[in-house]
């Protein structure tokens, strides 16, 4: 009750059924702006791989993420139904989600990584 009274004005408060799960919160929210950070940062790389200047590079991949992230705050839709409704069926980001939910792609990466967190979270409290 006192933590929801002093970060709920400031921040998403989530009550856990078990103290014990403090460890995974850690690995999704915790952690997770350096996961986004690093993925704007492979992002801005994948742009200048692909022949833009760096500077159009950082610039679309920073303004792309966080008007996404503002339509996902703002919108109150599951991300899945935000990404099937900017996914036209054949093209372009069809073909590149292919890549990114195929195997070995961001779902399993996410789930090692949060996992990871999690256990070093376990480790870090003993």
């Amino acid at each position: 009750r006192r933590a929801r009274i002093l970060f709920g004005p400031v921040a998403t408060v989530v009550d856990l059924p078990r103290e014990d799960l403090l460890h995974a919160a850690t690995g999704v929210s915790g952690s997770a702006p350096a996961y986004f950070y690093a993925f704007v940062e492979a992002l801005e790389a994948a742009g200048v791989t692909a022949g833009l200047p760096a500077d159009a590079a950082r610039d679309l991949a920073r303004a792309t993420m966080v008007g996404a992230a503002a339509l996902l705050d703002a919108s109150g839709e599951d991300p899945a139904e935000l990404r099937r409704q900017v996914t036209s069926p054949k093209g372009t980001t069809e073909a590149a989600l292919a890549v990114l939910m195929g195997e070995g792609g961001l779902g399993p990466l996410l789930e090692a990584a949060v996992a990871a967190a999690a256990r070093r979270s376990a480790e870090l409290g003993s």
